[in-house]
């Protein structure tokens, strides 16, 4: 695997991250509004947000699995044939 495809699978995972972190984050600062707020509480901008947040995960899902496939194809592998050594009995 070249540098490039190291450096997307990286800047892939970190954009990974950092969504994860982002949902996390959103979690905390709707716990501490709600709490203050009560009733006044914006619960379906806050859902929306989460909808958001679902979707980018999902596009980082996406497409991790369709760098991973151009990266095995690029080195001539046939993404369903490999298996992982951790998977081997």
């Amino acid at each position: 695997m070249g540098t490039v495809e190291k450096e997307a699978r990286r800047a892939m995972n970190r954009l990974r991250r950092s969504v994860e972190k982002a949902e996390r984050e959103l979690d905390a600062v709707s716990d501490s509004i709600r709490h203050a707020e009560g009733v006044d509480f914006p619960v379906g901008s806050y859902d929306q947000a989460r909808e958001w947040m679902r979707l980018l995960q999902d596009f980082t899902r996406q497409e991790s699995a369709r760098l991973q496939m151009k990266i095995l194809e690029s080195g001539g592998l046939e993404p369903g044939r490999i298996r992982r050594a951790s998977s081997v009995e």
